[in-house]
């Protein structure tokens, strides 16, 4: 008797073998959200991870369950225990609800695991990757000749690299000085250490944006190269900086400039928004995350870049993926496209969610959960006993209870979490703590956001 081997998700009869399965996962998932009934589960830490290693079981037991019996159980323990993005009162993070659409996208490229790291790995997703790039380069720089972007996990690598082809693109006996303001994302300071550059210059953002008199004096006669990180959409408080007079002075002072977009790129698909980014495409690198105003599932980040030459900085050989033969003859180069080996197929989910939905598409779920953050902060401005921070640029809503301490609203943040009823975020702006509502899900309604500040006022309200 031959062996029973454990079927395949590839091949022809992958789909056969995955549509049982399929038909578990989904009945898991549906089962997990009904027990969790919100946004996410009550009890806190040590509840919620006892509850799931007494559903869970031993998870590497001498034999196995088989797979139905393993997904069932652990899709069901995950879900119940989720804090689930689509739940309209899960809005502390820049953490989307994904599309329907995308997630199924990435379920092909699960199954069909390309590799993208040698074109033998990954023919079409290859091609794929190099049109869609050139595509979303183009909306950032639209009067630039070629311009080119790399796929990324995010932010966090996109940042990464942007301060690597700083350092990389102009040699100079000096290190490149980064220059950030106090507004930007925690990834510029953590890239500067990493690459070993000098610690950065932080500029002040006194009201929330990085204040261009102040950046004018820090770069007046400081020497050797210099890189300014800006940034179009704030992680506390979704604010953009003035990029024109930045870009204005980083000319005047010959220094590079990287914007951080991660959280404002969504806006380029916006006519009524758009124009929020003008100055982006002065820009010589600019962070995008569609996995924020994109509502793709993680991973779906990129790094645009205006000059491609500045890609040269990533050229790297390895005889078993790039020889320069099989380059030469006309296989394509890959391993330069990013400073991982593996990576999977992201572009995917992306060009299908952009293929379904159009530049209309995405631009109209922009505009609608900008609209509701301006809603909630109608809301707040008008409710006797909430102070609102200021009128939202992007859709985080900054708010608190009137004259109460830093230390009860962060109780008021960790209750909620801890019943379960909605997760907040929190964010310190001008000296004082604020609650931070980020809102990603297009579905949310005003009735949600009135009675997400009814949690807020106390269980008298409830």
């Amino acid at each position: 008797m031959g062996l029973l081997l454990p079927p395949l998700a590839g091949g022809t009869q992958g789909p056969d073998a995955l549509r049982p399965l399929l038909g578990t996962v989904l009945d898991a998932l549906h089962e997990g959200a009904v027990h969790r009934a919100g946004p996410l589960p009550a009890g806190g830490p040590d509840t919620v991870a006892a509850q799931l290693r007494e559903a869970v079981g031993p998870l590497l037991p001498e034999h196995g369950t088989g797979a139905e019996e393993a997904l069932r159980t652990l899709v069901t323990a995950l879900a119940a225990g989720a804090a689930d993005p689509a739940e309209p009162l899960c809005a502390a993070h820049l953490h989307c609800p994904p599309l329907a659409v995308a997630t199924a996208a990435d379920l092909a490229a699960s199954a069909l695991n390309p590799s993208m790291d040698s074109w033998d790995q990954a023919p079409a997703a290859s091609a794929l990757e190099a049109d869609l790039t050139a595509a979303l380069a183009h909306e950032t720089y639209p009067a630039a000749d070629r311009p080119d972007a790399l796929v990324t996990t995010g932010g966090t690598e996109a940042n990464q690299l942007a301060v690597l082809l700083a350092r990389e693109t102009d040699p100079h006996p000096e290190p490149v000085q980064l220059l950030v303001g106090e507004n930007a994302h925690h990834s510029l300071a953590r890239a500067a250490w990493l690459l070993g550059l000098p610690e950065p210059i932080v500029v002040p953002a006194p009201t929330g944006t990085l204040d261009p008199a102040a950046l004018d004096e820090a770069l007046t006669d400081l020497p050797g190269p210099k890189l300014v990180a800006a940034t179009a959409g704030t992680t506390d408080a979704g604010l953009i900086d003035p990029l024109p007079e930045i870009a204005d002075l980083c000319d005047h002072h010959g220094a590079r400039l990287h914007i951080d977009a991660a959280y404002g790129a969504g806006l380029l698909f916006s006519p009524r928004h758009a124009t929020l980014l003008h100055g982006l495409d002065r820009a010589h690198t600019v962070t995008l995350d569609l996995h924020k105003l994109g509502w793709q599932p993680v991973a779906a980040g990129l790094l645009a870049v205006r000059e491609p030459a500045d890609l040269r900085a990533l050229t790297h050989t390895a005889d078993y993926l790039n020889a320069d033969d099989d380059t030469e003859a006309g296989l394509p180069d890959l391993l330069g496209r990013s400073l991982r080996t593996t990576r999977r197929p992201d572009v995917l989910k992306l060009a299908v969610t952009l293929k379904a939905l159009g530049r209309t598409g995405i631009g109209t779920l922009v505009d609608q959960v900008i609209a509701l953050a301006h809603h909630l902060a109608r809301l707040v401005d008008t409710h006797p006993d909430l102070e609102l921070y200021d009128t939202p640029t992007l859709s985080t809503v900054l708010f608190r209870p009137t004259d109460a301490t830093d230390a009860h609203i962060a109780d008021i943040r960790r209750t909620l979490l801890t019943e379960g009823h909605a997760v907040l975020g929190r964010a310190r702006m001008d000296g004082k703590l604020y609650l931070k509502a980020t809102l990603l899900n297009p579905h949310t309604t005003p009735d949600d956001l009135t009675a997400l500040l009814k949690l807020v006022e106390g269980p008298t309200s409830r």
